[in-house]
């Protein structure tokens, strides 16, 4: 069975959290702020923002991290029970954003917020006590933050407690109850979801397998520009497995994986363009993405055969265009 995504990947998805919560904060925010000056890579001016915008979140948007961390803490020096503000302290100080890292404080602060049931410290929470980052390994914990996050709608969080279903350490992984949690998470938009739900159609876990299922889903997890995804739709595609063969639409996705160096893509690049599916033939960068991919560790004999092949000129060209690839 493919690996699936690791639970501390889904960080990214408290991040567009945080900037939703910044929309929906400042939509109940009142009166006109001003962006402060003098932070570290401000042009110096004092721009008006227009009313109903949280001066907290909006200096962390636009990276003035020591502003942000500033008037998170006056409004929760204030005497308020500002989670949003909690959970922003949280973040900041968890990735070092103005201050000094420190996971303990992060803990401390995203603990208050989800105290208060705010769904995206409940979700940061529950990845740090998966991970055991500033907190205790505490697996029941985190399941039951996960499911706090989750029953709010948080997409992360769904996620991972569909991971978890699915423990292989668990006496039965319940590979039913995380296709219908991945399917909750893929409705609020999530790739790394349509992406696992990719694998489990592919291989009928906990359903029956289903190519044009399983490829539908690798689909919509490449088109939000998932890695592993768009490799694997790339090979659906020019299989014609589960949708109609299409070499040329693969090649370009394939093209694509390969130039964010992923080893499968170059090699599957590799290949097409030392035989001309897809694309035209092109020895020179055939054999290009051939020995990146063998950097990576991924060996293919008959490349390797095709290599020993190349002219003088053309083993020149070769190793011309894998410098020019890895100093870009």
């Amino acid at each position: 069975m493919a690996p699936f995504c690791n639970l501390s990947r889904k960080a990214r998805t408290f991040m567009r959290g945080v900037f939703l919560l910044a929309a929906l904060i400042s939509a109940a925010s009142a009166g006109q702020a001003q962006d402060a000056a003098g932070n570290r890579g401000s042009t110096g001016a004092v721009k008006a923002l227009p009313a109903a915008v949280d001066l907290a979140f909006g200096a962390f948007q636009r990276g003035y991290y020591m502003t942000a961390m500033r008037e998170a803490l006056k409004r929760l020096e204030a005497g308020s029970s500002d989670a949003a503000a909690m959970t922003l302290v949280g973040l900041l100080y968890h990735d070092g954003l103005g201050v000094r890292r420190d996971p303990v404080a992060a803990a401390k602060w995203y603990r208050l917020a989800a105290d208060s049931g705010n769904r995206e410290a409940e979700f940061a929470l529950g990845l740090m006590q998966v991970q055991a980052e500033g907190i205790p390994l505490d697996i029941e914990a985190a399941t039951l933050l996960f499911a706090a996050a989750a029953a709010q709608g948080h997409a992360g969080a769904l996620y991972n407690l569909g991971i978890m279903a699915m423990d292989q350490q668990a006496a039965t992984p319940d590979f039913t109850r995380a296709i219908q949690l991945f399917e909750k998470s893929a409705e609020l938009g999530d790739p790394d979801a349509m992406n696992a739900l990719g694998i489990l159609f592919r291989e009928g876990r906990g359903v029956a397998a289903d190519p044009a299922k399983s490829t539908q889903w690798f689909s919509q997890a490449a088109w939000l520009d998932h890695l592993p995804a768009m490799v694997d739709y790339a090979i659906a595609l020019f299989n014609g497995t589960g949708i109609a063969k299409n070499e040329t639409t693969a090649a370009r996705l394939f093209l694509k994986a390969a130039a964010r160096n992923n080893p499968v893509a170059q090699n599957r690049m590799a290949r097409l363009l030392a035989t001309g599916h897809g694309m035209p033939r092109n020895m020179v960068e055939a054999m290009k993405w051939h020995l990146l991919a063998r950097a990576a560790g991924l060996n293919d004999e008959w490349l390797d055969s095709q290599l020993a092949t190349l002219t003088a000129p053309e083993q020149a060209a070769t190793e011309a265009a894998v410098r020019a690839y890895v100093g870009r």
